[in-house]
């Protein structure tokens, strides 16, 4: 059987758990089995074993195995399993005494360095039948990361908040990557066991928990996935074959060997990750990490045109919508371009243009990649046109960047944010837009990420601009690894000529600590009016369909009087900003749907001025109906025409 007929799911059926392991580099392969010595749970993590306990259990059972042409190996008999069907297993390679874990191992109870156990997906109770899936058009996404999202950092205690988001009015959640890392704290992209949900986390069945839970709410799930490294410790598939390409190099040391010899066997090992969250997990689409790290020169098909057709076939047999939104700077179009224009069919991608603009021009940042961005008419022409860098001059790279749209492309395909992990968590401190803005400016950014014509996103604690930090942490137990994380953070931050005095340490438990969210905050102000702004933003987007147009064709967007930025959508709907500090007639009138910050005027008896908007403030404006006399109120009883 070849790697390419093989189930993800990894069972056969009637038979048991499947032990076949594809593993080209050992001359010999031995299975090594025991009960498993710790059930599973959807409650959470218990307390981890170290290694050696967990080999203080019953003696395991060794059985040979035999290779087949294709460097699969395949048991040479029946192995026992127990009425639960959970089994503590392993491979012993060549002469090697230690088991190593399975490369699909479904979980990692022990943590990455020891043995794996077998977990059946199709033995969870779904109850999410009715759920029919939802399109990123239209959508509203929020990311979090499960160890910061709540003080308990697991998939259970996460559930616990789901009706904060379901009140709050986004209809997708992004998780950050959830496979499995050694250690119990991290960003999650170094994870190692792709097939494997991170045991702190509460492993397999408390996510399946989790997003049967979402789709319960009417809530999309997006997982974001790592195809293009694994991490540093815990990675033991080179000992079964050539999963890495050693010719070259990343930042993250030798990248994913997807166009050498044996790699039609790793890229089907990439697919069939895929095809297990979206389902086996009942994931509804796929958050890819820096695809420009997933490099196959040497194939006619790329893989991500390879995974886009995986996919959509997937969807049609599901019946319901499949998400691929790719991460990349290059700003390509070709990412999400039919695979009959010459494509690679994903859905969208994320763009770093849109953060850059807002933060830059609402906190005056003109280093390292903000420096093209420091001139108002840069927001405007993000906001316009999707891309700044479309083939301009990029002073960070010291060369043009990009390539517009296509004409045509609908906004939605662009996911835009005033913050992510990324781009907060990349800074010397991991401090917030909160920290180094006053409260009319904090909404202006909510405003102009809410009212695109793009997909917005929000990450978590957002809503109610969060104090707390989100620093980059990590909890590697080996202590070389760990001085090398912390000395190449501070070297790093270097080139962003920041204060590395700043830098929290990413190895220090506090930096960690100090990131989980303070769920306290949104009950109290100013947090509490910002949760409600955010609220109200989302619910007027989707009231009002001028503002959830992503027709690119029906938007305006111009800088009047220097720091006034006008941005029309549709026929009815304006949205103006002050940028500046100085009061402005806008020349606009009409009936005010939302303002922010100081907004007066309005109606016959204003005049040619307008609606006037005092520093740093804004308002949405439906121009149709003319508004009464006076001064303009925030947005109450918000609905569409």
């Amino acid at each position: 059987m070849s790697g390419s007929d093989r189930p993800a799911v990894r069972r056969l059926a009637g038979t048991g758990p499947d032990f076949a392991v594809w593993a080209p580099r050992p001359g010999r392969v031995r299975l090594w089995t025991r009960p498993a010595a710790r059930r599973g749970s959807a409650d959470g993590p218990e307390t981890l074993p170290s290694l050696a306990a967990s080999a203080l259990v019953t003696p395991a059972l060794i059985t040979d195995m035999v290779r087949t042409d294709d460097g699969w190996w395949d048991p040479v008999r029946p192995v026992p399993v127990p009425p639960d069907g959970e089994l503590d297993y392993g491979y012993l390679l060549d002469d090697d005494p230690t088991p190593r874990p399975d490369p699909r191992s479904r979980r990692q109870p022990y943590g990455v360095h020891d043995v794996s156990q077998t977990y059946d997906p199709a033995a969870f109770r779904w109850t999410d039948d009715a759920w029919t899936g939802r399109q990123l058009a239209g959508s509203v996404i929020y990311e979090l990361h499960v160890g910061t999202f709540t003080p308990a950092g697991t998939l259970v205690s996460a559930i616990d908040r789901l009706d904060h988001l379901v009140d709050l009015g986004v209809d997708t959640v992004e998780l950050l990557p959830v496979a499995a890392f050694n250690g119990p704290h991290g960003w999650g992209y170094d994870g190692v066991d792709w097939f494997c949900v991170h045991e702190a986390y509460g492993g397999p069945r408390a996510y399946q928990a989790f997003v049967d839970a979402c789709h319960a709410r009417g809530l999309a799930v997006l997982q974001d996935v790592v195809y293009n490294h694994w991490g540093p410790s815990g990675n033991y598939l080179p000992l079964y074959g050539p999963y890495l390409d050693a010719s070259t190099d990343t930042p993250w040391g030798n990248p994913v060997n997807l166009d050498g010899p044996d790699s039609d066997e790793v890229q089907q090992y990439l697919l069939d990750n895929a095809r297990m969250w979206l389902r086996d997990l009942h994931v509804d689409g796929l958050r890819l990490d820096a695809v420009h790290a997933l490099v196959d020169p040497g194939r006619a098909v790329d893989i991500l045109e390879e995974l886009s057709v995986e996919v959509d076939a997937l969807s049609a047999f599901l019946g319901r919508p499949l998400t691929l939104v790719a991460e990349s700077d290059q700003n390509n179009p070709r990412l999400f371009a039919p695979r009959e224009a010459g494509g690679y069919g994903l859905t969208g991608q994320w763009v770093d243009d849109f953060h850059h603009a807002v933060v830059a021009t609402l906190t005056g940042e003109d280093t390292g990649y903000y420096a093209d961005f420091a001139d108002p008419e840069a927001l405007a022409h993000v906001i316009g046109h999707g891309f700044l860098h479309d083939g301009r001059w990029s002073s960070f790279r010291g060369r043009t960047h990009g390539r517009p749209l296509p004409p045509g492309t609908p906004g939605w395909r662009l996911v835009v944010c005033a913050g992510n992990h990324d781009q907060i968590g990349n800074r010397a401190a991991g401090d917030r837009l909160r920290s180094r803005v006053d409260e009319r400016t904090l909404a202006l950014a909510a405003v102009l990420t809410l009212t695109a014509p793009y997909t917005p996103m929000l990450f978590m604690g957002e809503e109610w601009g969060a104090s707390t930090p989100w620093a980059f942490f990590s909890s590697h137990p080996e202590p070389d690894l760990a001085r090398a994380v912390s000395e190449g953070r501070r070297a790093e931050f270097a080139r962003m000529a920041w204060d590395h005095t700043r830098i929290p340490d990413p190895q220090d438990p506090q930096t960690f600590t100090d990131s989980v969210l303070d769920w306290a905050e949104p009950l109290q102000e100013p947090y509490a009016a910002q949760l409600a702004l955010v609220r109200d933003l989302i619910a007027l987007r989707r009231g009002w369909p001028d503002l959830g147009d992503p027709r690119l064709d029906r938007l305006r967007v111009r800088l009047a009087a220097g720091d006034l930025l006008v941005i029309e959508r549709g026929v009815r709907i304006v949205v103006v900003v002050n940028l500046g500090e100085a009061p402005v007639d806008t020349g606009i009138d009409g009936t005010v749907l939302l303002a922010t910050g100081e907004v007066t005027g309005g109606g016959a008896a204003v005049g040619e001025g307008g609606l006037r908007l005092g520093p740093r403030s804004s308002v949405i404006v439906d121009r149709v109906v003319p508004a009464a006399a006076g001064s303009a109120v925030p947005a109450e009883g918000i609905s569409g025409p």
